[in-house]
């Protein structure tokens, strides 16, 4: 046999025995939100990092915005996909539940939140503020009844699909209670467009589309650290902020119910809390061992929070979407 021959072999040999080592890997299926597994969002760094120590391929699937996750995981039922969903928050978890699609998990971290958190099948690993983005500099209104009555032009997220948008929902009904239809339909002839996911809004916002966007308090951390441009700021409303944490939990189906939970257990650790300020732009649900970033100082803390429990927020959101529903179709 030839040398040329004999190094065929040998070589083709080896491809061969590679390609057998990555099939034998086993896969993790995640699902989460678009903005998640952008090439700016935490879904690289996080893929690296977790592939670095789980031997195995960290497959993250982009499913539109948080609330779609859910449409998706019910639609998918038992034979879905993912090992992992990412992406829900607190306003979902109990629908969530009610599924029966999801399994408990046995992480346990020393939280950094503003809420006490026990929940036996939802792992948080992120939290923030709903505010409106806006201009810095410009003059904006101090609550949902000024903007209501200004001429300020609005970008806001479908709550059916999105979880910022089903916040701001929330948001109006736990500060206005029995008068939140009347503040829809007197901030109808605000908005602009309603987008299905959070990516859409800030975009058009971005290229000049409305005065403010629904997002985050801590939204413009990113344009002050990633663009050191402090051109943008949030509005401080005066019947306050209503708070989201999102959070992560593991299918019953599952085929890989321990590195799920290896997953789990990496969301809380400092490697995947520590990618979260500057990638996700939200509050770490556990302190990283270097603390917040250079800049996050600079935000604005909402002088009261607002929040429904798991289960009022399911009674809420079913007294708030047929008043949202009828004031936008007017």
């Amino acid at each position: 046999m030839g040398d040329d021959l004999k190094h065929l072999l040998i070589a083709a040999g080896l491809l061969t025995a590679t390609s057998a080592m990555a099939a034998e890997k086993p896969q993790l299926t995640v699902y989460t939100y678009d903005s998640f597994v952008s090439d700016w969002g935490p879904g690289p760094k996080v893929e690296e990092a977790f592939e670095a120590i789980c031997e195995c391929d960290l497959k993250l699937v982009g499913v539109e915005d948080g609330a779609a996750l859910l449409s998706r995981i019910r639609l998918e039922g038992e034979n879905s996909d993912a090992d992992v969903v990412l992406g829900l928050d607190t306003n979902l978890i109990e629908t969530a539940k009610k599924t029966g699609l999801f399994a408990p998990h046995a992480v346990e971290a020393d939280y950094a939140l503003p809420i006490e958190w026990a929940d036996e099948t939802f792992v948080p690993y992120d939290w923030g503020y709903f505010a409106f983005v806006h201009k810095a500099g410009e003059k904006v209104p101090a609550n949902f009844r000024e903007l209501a009555e200004s001429d300020k032009k609005i970008l806001i997220q479908d709550p059916r699909s999105s979880t910022p948008g089903l916040g701001l929902l929330l948001w109006v009904k736990s500060a206005y209670g029995d008068e939140a239809a009347d503040i829809w339909a007197d901030l109808s002839d605000n908005i602009v467009t309603v987008t299905k996911g959070w990516s859409e809004a800030y975009g058009l916002f971005l290229d000049g589309e409305a005065d403010m966007v629904l997002s985050y308090t801590t939204s413009p951390a990113y344009h002050l650290i990633a663009e050191e441009d402090d051109s943008k700021t949030s509005a401080a409303f005066d019947e306050g902020h209503y708070m989201q944490v999102e959070v992560a939990a593991k299918l019953a189906g599952t085929d890989q119910p321990e590195l799920a939970e290896q997953f789990l257990n990496f969301v809380v650790s400092d490697a995947f809390q520590s990618i979260i300020p500057t990638t996700n732009w939200m509050y770490p649900a556990v302190t990283p061992a270097n603390g917040l970033p250079e800049g996050f100082d600079r935000l604005q803390m909402p002088k009261e929070a607002l929040f429904f429990a798991p289960k009022e927020a399911v009674a809420a959101r079913g007294e708030a979407l047929p008043e949202w529903l009828e004031a936008l179709s007017q």
